[in-house]
């Protein structure tokens, strides 16, 4: 073989490596979007109006200090809600607003639950025994 044949071989070679490699970036893209589709079809749009209650979710509550303890704090008010799901949040007993991602609150069913006058009670107590 001399070096003419050499070259042209090595030169179709290379066109070839750079054809797999460009394959290569198009499926990895494929890829990436057909799993970005399956992971934003698993999420949930949170969607909350001016003036309702909501509460605030705290991730940086430590094992410890009360491990059965809620993590969600009390209710605070939705003032504002602006684009990309961040909402402006007023606390009761503070003038302070916060700026929260929408994926940090839930819905406070609570004050719902006063209004409703008729509530049903049910004490916990052990079955009466044969003794008694």
């Amino acid at each position: 073989m001399n070096y003419k044949e050499a070259g042209t071989e090595r030169k179709l070679q290379l066109a070839e490596l750079e054809n797999l490699r460009l394959e290569a970036y198009d499926n990895s893209r494929r890829y990436k979007e057909k799993m970005k589709a399956v992971h934003d079809k698993h999420i949930k749009r949170r969607e909350f109006r001016s003036e309702e209650l909501v509460l605030l979710y705290n991730s940086r509550l430590r094992l410890m200090p009360g491990k059965l303890r809620s993590r969600w704090e009390v209710p605070y008010r939705v003032e504002k809600a602006e684009t990309y799901g961040v909402f402006h949040l007023h606390h009761p007993s503070s003038s302070k607003f916060i700026k929260v991602n929408g994926h940090h609150l839930k819905l406070y069913h609570g004050e719902k639950m006063k209004d409703h006058k008729e509530l049903e009670v049910f004490l916990l107590e052990d079955p009466p025994t044969e003794a008694e």
